[in-house]
Parts: structure tokens; sequence; C-alpha cells
């Protein structure tokens, strides 16, 4: 089946029997989309997958972005519809190429992450990213949540056993044993927790506003390391720069994001057949920790 017959059926299915039409978007990764054209009222962006992972997973999204949004103070999309098959939200406009762009986005992820301190690293419920379910167990140590919750968890996974041997495996358990030698303690506060350049877009005034989240309260470092590892246009340099002077952030902090990234990295392993790199930088960064 097509996208947009996949589309227009989970729409219909939902109950939005006015669209008339739907052109797929490009973009995402684990998730299909696309514009629906409706008979009444303005376009919609529909989001859906092939195979759903949960009937949860679109109120957990959509869950994410109200947060980001009422704690947060991050420009979200509005949640039209979320469906057990279909997510269905306002129609956001890519973004802009200007450097003001990141500097507002600076701004954003500055407040987000400065207003939303929080006593303990988790989430109330678990969420997912991309079609993996994430594990929010609460924990009142970050180091041991990220090692248990956002790097080890990866292990069993078929991809990622098939990608890395027994010493990258052991290597990532010394690592894991090792965090707190090699991160700082920092508190939890509010991450959009999947932050790389496609889940920034923009208002229609050209303001930034954020998709596809995978909220938790942890180190803000992980929304930090996820823009800066991935691809991201020239312009985006003033925002390091600006979020470093909003937040107070030392100036060692591009050394930790090899090790705070780990975690996406594993995750793009275990979801895709193609990794992108993927896991050469998994064993580029764990080759100080084998034997």
């Amino acid at each position: 089946m097509s996208i947009s017959s996949l589309l227009l059926d989970q729409l219909r299915r939902a109950g939005l029997g006015d669209v008339v039409s739907v052109t797929p978007a490009e973009g995402g990764m684990a998730a299909v989309a696309g514009i629906a054209t409706r008979r009444q009222g303005p376009s919609v962006f529909v989001k859906a997958f092939r195979e759903t992972p949960s009937d949860g997973l679109f109120a957990a999204e959509a869950e994410g972005l109200r947060v980001l949004s009422e704690l947060g103070g991050a420009t979200t999309p509005e949640v039209v519809l979320a469906g057990r098959d279909v997510l269905v939200l306002s129609v956001l406009q890519p973004r802009p190429t200007q450097e003001d762009f990141w500097e507002q986005l600076a701004h954003t992820l500055a407040r987000l992450h400065t207003t939303t301190v929080h006593d303990r690293f988790g989430w109330s419920r678990d969420n997912w990213l991309g079609s993996y379910r994430q594990d929010n167990t609460w924990d009142t140590d970050g180091h041991a949540f990220f090692a248990r919750s956002r790097l080890l968890r990866w292990l069993p996974e078929p991809r990622v056993r098939a990608a890395l041997d027994e010493r990258d495996r052991r290597a990532l358990e010394r690592l894991c044993e090792r965090l707190p030698e090699l991160l700082p303690s920092r508190p939890a506060c509010l991450t959009h927790g999947d932050l790389w350049a496609h889940n920034i877009l923009a208002t229609r005034d050209g303001q930034p506003a954020l998709i596809d989240p995978a909220v938790s309260y942890m180190w803000a470092d992980v929304d930090l390391a996820h823009l800066w590892s991935s691809p991201h246009p020239p312009e985006a340099a003033r925002f390091f720069a600006r979020y470093a002077e909003l937040t107070g952030l030392d100036d060692d902090w591009p050394a930790r994001m090899p090790i705070i990234q780990l975690r996406q990295h594993l995750a793009v392993i275990a979801q895709f057949e193609h990794d992108w790199g993927a896991a050469d930088q998994v064993r580029a960064t764990l080759k100080p920790f084998r034997s």
C-alpha cells in the first residue's frame, strides 16, 4: 500500500471523513507522514506506522508535545487527533535558514532546560523513541538511569547484538561503570529526547517549533548532544554559542557529546537496516574502554 493510501485509510478509520487527499512528506525515519487536504478546515499533518508498535504510542507523543509547551514554554503543533494508529497535528513550516532562527531556538531550549529542573530522572510513563519503547522508570541517580535506561537497554536488541561483538558490549558496560567519573553530576530537567535538526520546524511567523518528542526528565546534555552530533546546517553554530551563554554551560561540554550520543547511535542501530555509520561511531567512542 502506498504512503498516501495508508494515511488516508488511517484517517478515515479514525473518523476524519472529510479528507480528500494526502501528499507524502519527507524527513521521517521510523514512521510515514503526509499533509492531508480536507473539504472543510485547514490542511493537517498526519503520521502513522505501517505496523503500529503500541496502542499508546501516539497518546504518549501527544502528551510529550503538550508538556513541552505547557511546562517548558516551547512551541509545538496543535494536536488535532491522537488515535491508536494515527496522529494528526496542525501544519508547521520548513525551518528558515537564517542564523537568528537558531538564536531564537537557543532561547527556547535554554528556557525549557532551566525552568523544569526535577528531583528525579525518568517520566511518569514509558514512551517511544521511534518505534521502540523508551524505559522511563524513575531513578534519583542520573548516571544509573542513563546507564540502565538509555545505554544498556539496547544491548539485547537483535541488530545491536549483530553489530557489536562481545568486546564492544563489555566496553559499553565498562563505560557505564565509569559514568560518574566521565560525566559531571547535573540535575534532571525536561528534555525533548530526540532533538535532531529534522525535528525542528517553524511557525508561520518563523518562530522555532518542536515535533516528534521522546520526553523525560534527564540531563539537558541529551538534547544538546543529539543536535551537536547529527547533521545540522552551518548557521546552527550560533545556537551552541548562544545556548552556552544563556545556561552557563561549561567549556568542556563538546568532549561529553560522544558519550551522551551513544544512546542515539544505539537506537539507530536497533531500528534500521542501514545505520548511517552509527556502529562505527559507537566503536570509536568505546575504544578506550576495551581491555
